[in-house]
C-alpha cells in the first residue's frame, strides 16, 4: 500500500509583518515616527449680546448708551475688550426694521472703548448732519450695536432702538463767564435759527450744565471739549428762561466747565441743542469779608489789684468762609497801630490786659476769610483807660 506523503501547509507570514502593517508603518515613519501634531489654537470667544441699548437725540447727534459685554455666550470672562460696531437703519412701510437698510456707521476698537465710557456705561454719539435732519424731520431711525473679538466671531445684534429726529436750535456760540463777589455770572445770546439754518420758533428754556475738570486740561478743554479730562461729568444745574444765570454753589480753587443748551419742544418732547462753547473757569477768592460793625468797649477791673482791662466786643460777620478777626490798637488817632494777637480771633470778643492807666487808645477790627482776604478796618473806637466809676 502506497503511502501518500502528507503535504505540509505553507507557513503563514507573521501578522506583525504583514504587507498592510508595513505600509502603515512606513506612513507613520514618514509623518514623524507617530509624534502628535501641534495643538490647535482655541476658538475665539463670541461675546454675549448687548442687552441695555438706549438712544436719545442730543443736538445734531444721537446719543447711544449701553454696557459692553464682559462674558462670552458660554459664560466665560472675556480676556479683552471687544471691538464695537454701531449700525443705523430705517423702518419698512409696515413699521418693522428694514434689515437691508442697516449700515455700519462706526467701528470702535476695544482699545479705545475706555474713551467713551462713563461710570461703567458706554456713551457713543453718532453725528447726524443738520441738513439730513432738516430733510427728514420726524422720520424714524433705528440703531443696533454688536461686538466682536474676531472678525469671524461677531456677537448677536442688540435689540433695536428707534427714535424720531427733529431740528434743534443752533448751538450757542459765545458763553461769557465772569467771577463776581456773588458768584460766577453766565451770560449768552439766544439763537434765532435752527442748526440747519431755518428760522427758529420759540425757545422754551435754557439748560445750564457744569462739570469739574482736571486743571491740567483746562486750556485744551476751552478750545475743544473733547480734550477735557473730567473729575466729574457735566450735570444740569438749572433750567432758566432768561439768557443768564448766577452760579453761587461752586467751590473756590476748583476748575469748572460750563455749557448751555437751548431747548425747544417737538412732538411733545423737549429737544436740546448741541453744547454751547465751553466756558472754563477756576474761581479764586479775591473778595474780602465786610468790615466788622458795632464795636463796643468798656474799662473793667483786672485780675490784680489796681489793674485795668479793656473789654471789647462786636457784631459777628455772616460770611460762610469767615476764618476769624484781627484786633488792632493805636495810641494815635487815624492810624491802625499794632496787632494785639498773632493768631486770628475765632470769636468777636477780646480782653486787652496790656493797657496803662491814664492813656487813650483807639481800637479797630478786621475780618479775615479762609483765603486770607482781610476786610477793611471797622470804625475806630476810642477808650480812655481810667478807673471805672463806682
Amino acid at each position: 500500500m502506497l503511502k501518500v506523503a502528507r503535504r505540509r501547509a505553507p507557513k503563514q507570514p507573521s501578522p506583525y509583518f504583514s504587507i498592510p502593517f508595513l505600509l502603515v508603518l512606513v506612513l507613520l515613519v514618514a509623518s514623524g515616527c507617530g509624534a502628535p501634531g501641534e495643538p490647535l489654537p482655541p476658538s475665539p470667544p463670541i461675546p454675549a449680546a448687548i442687552s441695555d441699548l438706549a438712544a436719545e437725540q442730543a443736538g445734531d447727534a444721537v446719543l447711544l448708551t449701553f454696557t459692553m459685554p464682559k462674558k462670552s455666550v458660554r459664560g466665560e470672562s472675556l480676556k479683552e475688550v471687544p471691538t464695537l460696531e454701531v449700525l443705523r437703519g430705517a423702518l419698512k412701510a409696515d413699521g418693522t426694521p428694514d434689515a437691508k437698510s442697516f449700515r455700519v456707521v462706526d467701528t470702535v476698537p476695544g482699545s479705545l472703548i475706555a474713551n467713551y465710557t462713563q461710570q461703567g456705561k458706554v456713551e457713543f454719539r453718532d453725528p447726524v448732519p443738520a441738513g439730513e435732519i432738516k430733510e427728514h424731520a420726524g422720520e424714524t431711525v433705528v440703531y443696533r450695536v454688536r461686538t466682536r473679538v474676531s472678525d469671524k466671531k461677531t456677537s448677536v445684534d442688540s435689540k433695536d432702538v428707534s427714535l424720531r429726529l427733529y431740528a434743534v436750535p443752533a448751538r450757542i456760540e459765545s458763553l461769557d463767564a465772569r467771577l463776581t463777589e456773588r458768584g460766577v455770572q453766565l451770560k449768552w445770546a439766544a439763537p434765532d435759527k435752527t442748526s440747519g439754518g431755518e428760522p427758529l420758533g420759540q425757545i422754551q428754556e435754557f439748560h445750564v450744565y457744569r462739570g469739574e475738570l482736571d486743571a491740567a486740561s483746562a486750556v485744551a478743554a476751552a478750545k475743544d471739549l473733547g480734550q477735557a479730562v473730567w473729575k466729574s461729568r457735566p450735570l444740569q444745574l438749572t433750567a432758566t428762561t432768561a439768557p443768564e444765570f448766577l452760579d453761587m454753589g461752586f467751590d473756590y480753587g476748583k476748575t469748572y466747565a460750563y455749557l448751555v443748551r437751548s431747548v425747544v419742544v417737538a412732538d411733545g418732547v423737549q429737544r436740546e441743542s448741541g453744547d454751547s462753547q465751553a466756558a472754563v473757569v477756576t474761581p479764586r477768592d479775591i473778595f474780602p469779608p465786610a468790615a466788622p460793625q458795632g464795636i463796643v468797649a468798656a474799662v473793667i477791673p483786672g485780675s490784680s489789684a489796681g489793674s485795668l482791662v479793656v473789654d471789647l466786643s462786636w457784631s459777628i460777620n455772616v460770611e460762610t468762609d469767615l476764618a476769624g478777626y484781627r484786633l488792632y490798637r493805636s495810641e494815635q488817632e487815624g492810624t491802625q497801630g499794632q496787632l494785639l494777637s498773632p493768631d486770628l480771633l475765632p470769636t468777636p470778643a477780646y480782653r486787652d490786659n496790656s493797657v496803662s492807666s491814664g492813656k487813650r487808645y483807639w481800637y479797630t477790627v478786621t475780618a479775615v476769610d479762609r483765603a486770607g482776604n482781610e476786610s477793611a478796618s471797622s470804625a475806630a473806637v476810642a477808650v480812655d483807660v481810667t478807673q471805672p466809676s463806682p
